[in-house]
């Protein structure tokens, strides 16, 4: 049995994350879904509408013995751009927003530096809130795995596709 933590990440549509953070080496396992809202059991149509107050995060399963926290953080600050509120390119609402969402006070204190030593590569200020994860809610199954089941989608082909090959070819060293 592997040791296993968990992190929760919201860079834009879930779809784009999930597809690059479970091609890490050391990922056990992406689930796309929401938290930092108010609704219980929330429905991705209710989430869209932007009034619910959830972000669209991955959660994932990984074993520290191969990849820290703070590895997955590069990748998360590599593949989504930070310091655009609550929008991530032509995806706009408060889903889309940056967050880290921490399970513990290290990955809180992980979180924090990862920001302090990015903020020098960007001439505007990072966005990303850092805040004790509450419930997450897994999203519908249909989100599960998009990217794979749906790589001739329009969406995918114009805006995940690219963000994946971008990642590849920055963490290729790192690929399952």
């Amino acid at each position: 049995m592997s040791n296993t933590e968990l992190a929760t990440l919201g860079g834009g549509c879930f779809w784009c994350v999930e597809a690059v953070f479970e091609q890490l080496r050391g990922v056990e396992s992406v689930t796309s879904g929401y938290t930092g809202g108010t609704v219980e059991q929330p429905t991705y149509e209710q989430v869209c509408t932007g009034r619910t107050g959830h972000a669209e995060v991955i959660q994932i399963a990984f074993n520290p013995d191969v990849i820290t926290f703070s590895d997955l953080l590069d990748v998360f600050f590599a593949i989504h751009d930070p310091t655009t509120l609550n929008q991530q390119g032509a995806d706009v609402g408060t889903q889309y927003r940056s967050a880290i969402y921490f399970q513990s006070m290290e990955q809180q204190a992980a979180a924090n530096k990862k920001i302090a030593e990015e903020s020098h590569a960007y001439p505007v200020p990072i966005v990303t809130e850092v805040t004790p994860l509450g419930k997450f809610y897994p999203a519908e199954q249909y989100h599960q795995g998009y990217f794979q089941g749906n790589q001739q989608q329009r969406y995918c082909q114009m805006v995940v596709s690219p963000k994946v090959a971008k990642f590849r070819a920055k963490f290729a060293d790192r690929l399952k």
